[in-house]
This record gives C-alpha cells, sequence and structure tokens, in this order.
C-alpha cells in the first residue's frame, strides 16, 4: 500500500500535469506542449525549492530548456545559491522563450544588480515599470535600485506607489478571510486562519480607509464564534 505522503505527492503530480497541459492548450495553440516527464520533474523541484533545497533544485532541471515556467525555477534556484552567471543566462533563456515573463524580468534585474552591473539592473527596471506599473515587486525592486544609486527622492516616490497598491492585496486576503468564515464557521483552525488573513490585511493598508471597516466587522463575527 502506497504511503499516504506518496499518494499525496502522485495527485500532486497528476494535478499539476493535468492544469499545465489544459493552460497550455487552451492559451497559446502554437506553444509546444510539456510532456508528462517534464511536469513531473518541475512538480518535484518545486518541492525541492520550497524546502530551500537550490543547488537541488537547478540539478533536477538542469536539461529542462524549452519550458519557461521550469527555466523561471531554475533561475531562481540559481540566484539563491549564488550561482549568478548561471541565473543570468537562466533568465535570459526564459525571457527568450516567454518575453512577458515578469518573473524571469525581475530576477534578471536582480542579478545584474548583484553583479554590480546597475546599469544593467536599472535598464531592466525601468522595462518592468513600463510593463507593469502597478506590480508591487516591480515597485519595490525599482525603490531599492534607486535607494542603491543614491536616488533617495525616487525611491520614495516609489514605495509610496507600492504602498498605495498594497491596498489591493489586502483586499485578497480580506475576500479569503470571508470565503474561510463562510465555509468554516464551525471550524476553529479556519477561523483562525481567518483571523490571520485580516490582521495581515489591516497591516497591509497605507491608510485610514473603508476598507478598515469591513475587516473590523469580520474579526467581531469571527470572534465572537470562537
Amino acid at each position: 500500500m502506497l504511503s499516504l505522503k506518496l499518494r499525496i505527492t502522485k495527485a500532486r503530480v497528476l494535478y499539476f500535469c493535468f492544469a499545465f497541459l489544459t493552460i497550455f492548450a487552451g492559451c497559446n495553440s502554437s506553444a509546444k506542449t510539456p510532456n508528462a516527464e517534464t511536469i513531473r520533474l518541475y512538480v518535484r523541484a518545486s518541492d525541492a525549492y520550497a524546502q530551500g533545497y537550490f543547488a537541488e533544485t537547478a540539478e533536477i532541471l538542469k536539461t529542462q530548456n524549452n519550458f519557461a515556467p521550469a527555466l523561471v525555477l531554475r533561475a531562481k534556484a540559481e540566484y539563491f545559491y549564488g550561482d549568478l552567471e548561471k541565473a543570468e543566462k537562466t533568465c535570459r533563456r526564459a525571457i527568450k522563450l516567454r518575453p512577458s515573463s515578469l518573473e524571469a524580468k525581475l530576477y534578471l534585474a536582480r542579478t545584474l544588480r548583484d553583479k554590480g552591473d546597475f546599469e544593467g539592473a536599472e535598464k531592466e527596471a525601468q522595462t518592468l515599470l513600463a510593463d507593469n506599473p502597478q506590480d508591487i515587486r516591480a515597485l519595490r525592486f525599482s525603490a531599492e535600485l534607486a535607494f542603491d544609486l543614491g536616488n533617495f527622492d525616487e525611491a520614495v516616490i516609489l514605495l509610496d506607489k507600492a504602498s498605495e497598491f498594497s491596498a489591493e492585496s489586502a483586499m485578497v486576503l480580506l475576500d479569503r478571510a470571508r470565503l474561510r468564515w463562510i465555509a468554516g464557521r464551525h471550524d476553529e483552525t479556519a477561523l483562525k486562519s481567518a483571523l490571520e488573513d485580516l490582521s495581515r490585511a489591516r497591516a497591509m493598508l497605507p491608510w485610514n480607509t473603508p476598507l478598515l471597516r469591513s475587516i473590523s466587522n469580520l474579526e467581531n463575527l469571527i470572534n465572537g464564534v470562537l
């Protein structure tokens, strides 16, 4: 009999296979559909990455050069492992394969900055912001880069913008808390998770907004049940 852990792993592989095949078939009929082995390696590498095994992650995906998500994951693993040369090459390959990949561009910019190529990093950051002006990660990285270059006023402006957009992230947490409240009114664990979401949402709000009232109301309801 298969162990529970092995059954869960196999189920995850099947799930990711189905998900990726569906996405690739539906979104881009001209793209090469990844085979089951590619997806299996990607799921295995994702597990290794989540546990902080960056060298192992890169090793698992070392032959995967035609599947953009695998390339991005490998680049991130190489970056955190400290192999900046490989990370840069993998990022560029991922961008060539999928020019719209924000994550690949972000990690390319981070890699260039860490290599001391501030001019290249700044160029990538400008491209990131031009294509994704409301992305908090792009704004935060650009602010960090501006600070490193001594452009303190620009860094503050960029962080102000990121702070404004963080309200959207707070709304995501509020929505998840609502779902947990509706689905788990008799589940103490679900209710405590909802309260954690609400606490994080409150902390992310940049100023006093009407959204705070919604957060407080839901907190009161959940605490009343607990």
